[in-house]
């Protein structure tokens, strides 16, 4: 067996690692790169071998940076199956159609207005071909033991990330790996924790916040005292989010935040096609979450559905405070980027961001205090307040990333530390080594490695 890294590594986007197993070759998450445009050129970067030549895909779970590849991929010439959670394979046919349509329109959108450097631009790949990936899928339940090739068997196990997402453990009878995709925090609100994933002689780990701890204050307290504020200015709180897992925390704490009277009972708009279908999939789903169903039926009716263009377009002309939650999280395309043209030049309104932002997104350089933001091909000025909420984070820090490792009896021959910006990785790799005594690495993209 052995392992090639072809994404997520130096960055937290692109997940891909092809394990090579005799003649097997089979690929872990399918993810699109995102954030610098160096990054997201690898999206048309053909991958070292024919998409032919690979004989499965198991998925982690649906965001982007995790399966957004996967019509590409079918569209080049992969024909085997995908295996995925059920949760996660109806979270991706939201997700993957609706990546393709985006593309579709910011390329119309580029052509329209001519500030494209390409003549024409042209989308990564279609609406169509995000629907045409769904074919592929082969849903498995957690635990199930999966026989994928002779002497080949995975198991998914929970990760906690979100709706569906897994830990996976792999063997070829000599050899068993590990991977953790995005793992999730112990004391999510939501999400129950992470399961523990066994014995493994290799672990391939996630170190997003590999450098860091997420506040401890209450969340609830937090989200209320900037929404509070930003009423008492007359502004409007738009929180761009990742429609998948994030939107559907948000949704609940303003639920209970309205139910406890802690913020006026102003106008909530959930404005992502994206993030009210996935709303809807809590309540198939409620079995793999914390909330019982009333509590989960009660998310759902916390906002406005938004579902129409027009209906979104109307929200940038309305005056009275509310709040607008809207995809993308990172504020690199989509709905949100129409309502930072109409709300980020003006003081009275907040950006509230609620998730890591990847180096070279907006919403990275709106964090860090930029005071224009270039959107369609126009720099628009940030005179709103912007502000970042760090404990509503779905990914465990580092010391909750330990904790879990913790539960191994006995370590792995080597740790692999991918989806973290450099020097979160490094941290991170220097925090297991200092404390669990593990042999840990933190590889480069392309890297190949023989797991004996």
């Amino acid at each position: 067996m052995h392992i090639t890294f072809l994404g997520a590594t130096g960055t937290v986007t692109g997940s891909k690692y092809l394990l090579t197993i005799e003649d097997k070759k089979i690929l872990i998450d399918c993810g699109l790169f995102q954030g610098f445009k160096q990054l997201r050129l690898k999206n048309w970067a053909p991958l070292p071998l024919a998409a032919s030549e690979i004989d499965a895909v198991i998925l982690t779970h649906a965001h982007l940076d995790h399966s957004g590849y996967l019509p590409l991929l079918i569209r080049n010439g992969f024909r085997g199956p995908v295996y995925a959670t059920e949760a996660t394979r109806d979270l991706c046919a939201i997700l993957l159609p609706d990546s393709g349509f985006l593309q579709e329109e910011e390329a119309r959108y580029a052509n329209r207005k001519g500030f494209s450097k390409h003549a024409p631009a042209l989308p990564l790949y279609t609406s169509e071909d995000g629907k045409n990936a769904l074919n592929s899928f082969r849903p498995v339940r957690f635990n199930e033991a999966v026989q994928l090739f002779a002497r080949i068997k995975f198991i998914f196990l929970q990760a906690g990330h979100l709706l569906g997402s897994a830990l996976i453990r792999l063997s070829d009878g000599k050899t068993t790996i590990g991977f953790t995709g995005d793992l999730g925090r112990p004391q999510d609100p939501i999400m129950k924790p992470p399961a523990e994933i066994g014995k493994v002689d290799y672990l391939v780990c996630e170190s997003t916040y590999g450098n860091r701890l997420h506040e401890k204050d209450d969340p609830l307290q937090t989200l209320a005292a900037i929404i509070n504020k930003t009423v008492e200015r007359g502004g409007t709180t738009l929180i761009p989010s990742f429609a998948v897992g994030r939107a559907q925390t948000l949704l609940y704490f303003i639920y209970q935040l309205k139910r406890k009277s802690l913020i006026p009972d102003i106008p909530v708009y959930l404005n992502s096609p994206m993030a009210v279908n996935a709303t809807e999939l809590f309540l198939k789903y409620h079995g793999e979450h914390r909330l019982t169903e009333a509590e989960a039926q009660e998310t759902c009716t916390a906002a406005t559905f938004v579902r129409e263009a027009d209906e979104s377009k109307a929200l940038n002309a309305k005056k009275e405070p509310m709040i607008i939650i809207s995809a993308s999280g990172m504020a690199t395309g989509g709905r949100v980027l129409h309502h930072l043209k109409a709300f980020a030049p003006d003081p009275r309104n907040t950006i509230l961001f609620v998730g890591f932002q990847a180096g070279g997104t907006r919403g990275e350089a709106m964090v860090n205090g930029i005071q224009s933001i270039k959107i369609h091909g126009v720099y628009l000025p940030v005179n709103a307040e912007v502000r970042l909420l760090h404990n509503l984070s779905a990914h465990a820090d580092y010391r909750e990333i330990l904790g879990w490792l913790k539960c191994f009896k006995w370590q792995p021959k080597k740790t692999f530390l991918t989806h973290g910006e450099p020097v979160a990785a490094n941290a991170f790799r220097l925090h297991i080594e200092e404390e669990l005594k593990w042999r840990v690495d933190v590889p480069e993209y392309k890297e190949s490695v023989v797991l004996e």
